[in-house]
């Protein structure tokens, strides 16, 4: 009972993180804020939803045995963790990186002018 509780206070973050990953690229006004939210929300939320798969599948796991098919399904959920955590920050480098050389400015701030980058 308790640990259902768990799983649903999890997925209840991981989905309140996502739902304000999507209001952000809604509402954010450039590209630079736009990223913030589309990575670092995202991220956060989907460590919570895998952390209650994780759990969940764990729980089935320990319950039914060693030969469950839960087993596959928390080690799947452990890759994909590891995959987010990597390829978000490192595609949102990369996305910003080209907005920058591209020239696009941040909207509504002051920007101090770069020194040109060298190639």
């Amino acid at each position: 009972m308790i640990l259902n509780i768990i799983i649903y206070i999890f997925i209840a973050i991981g989905c309140f993180f996502n739902m304000m990953a999507a209001l952000g690229l809604h509402r954010f006004p450039d590209v630079y804020t736009r990223l913030h939210a589309g990575t670092k929300c995202t991220t956060f939320g989907s460590i919570f939803l895998i952390l209650a798969v994780v759990i969940q599948s764990i729980s089935a796991w320990v319950a039914e045995g060693l030969s469950s098919p839960q087993s596959i399904l928390t080690l799947h959920a452990l890759i994909a963790l590891v995959a987010i955590l990597l390829t978000n920050p490192t595609s949102a480098h990369a996305i910003g990186r080209a907005a920058h050389r591209s020239g696009i400015k941040p909207a509504r701030a002051v920007v101090d002018d770069l020194e040109k980058e060298k190639p």
